[in-house]
């Protein structure tokens, strides 16, 4: 059977004090962040000890009233006789703003029999982080929201809002072409039967042999000047 169960003593058997960090010199407990603290340790005892846990809760001030506990951290950190150690120690809040009272124990066991020491005993005020205009996650979240609301408003508005009719405008109508008559008709002869090619080009023959030449034309001009004469 473990011996060291259930087995406490208060003896101050080890010199332990806690604080905050030297960034928080208020030793503020912001809401929804980490908050750090140290513990510094040395074994005073004249025996080797194992630091086994610190723990602790914040209370109403002036009162045992527990409105929180904060983390219970193990260790098991075995120290000899004069040993010095600084230990971290975080805790988170998510309380109203205000003054509370945290404090925080050491559990330590030596021969077999466990003893615990308080390390930090005052009031503190909690606080609300500070806003920040480069905050990433706030200014997403501001975009996205606005986002959000900015399209059911367009949605909201393009459904109850009726919207006004475009006038359309009157399609210009290309003047129609004249197509010119020309003595001269082009044709494909592909298209035209055969005997009716044959007979337009004999016509076309007889029509050429018909016409006198520049000769004839010439001879009979003379004759009509002698018979004038």
């Amino acid at each position: 059977m473990d011996n060291t169960v259930g087995i406490l003593s208060s003896e101050p058997e080890l010199l332990a004090v806690a604080s905050f960090l030297e960034s928080n010199p208020f030793g503020h407990i912001v809401n929804g962040e980490s908050n750090a603290m140290e513990v510094k340790v040395e074994n005073n005892s004249g025996k080797n000890t194992t630091l086994h846990s610190i723990a602790g809760g914040l209370y109403s001030p002036g009162s045992d009233s527990l409105i929180k506990p904060t983390n219970n951290i193990t260790y098991g950190l075995y120290l000899l006789e004069g040993a010095k150690v600084t230990l971290p120690y975080h805790f988170h809040s998510e309380l109203k703003a205000g003054d509370v009272n945290l404090r925080l124990e050491i559990e330590h066991i030596t021969d077999g029999i466990r003893h615990r020491a308080t390390v930090f005993n005052s009031n503190v005020t909690v606080v609300e982080p500070e806003l920040s205009i480069f905050d990433f996650k706030l200014l997403s979240t501001y975009f996205m929201v606005t986002a959000l609301l900015g399209g059911l408003g367009y949605l909201a508005y393009i459904t109850f809002v009726p919207q006004p009719k475009k006038a359309r405008k009157p399609v210009a109508v290309p003047p129609p072409e004249v197509e010119t008559v020309t003595g001269t008709a082009t044709y494909q002869e592909e298209w035209i039967p055969e005997h009716h090619l044959r007979k337009g080009k004999k016509a076309s023959t007889a029509h050429s042999g018909d016409e006198p030449s520049g000769g004839e034309m010439s001879g009979t001009e003379g004759k009509r000047r002698k018979g004038r004469k």
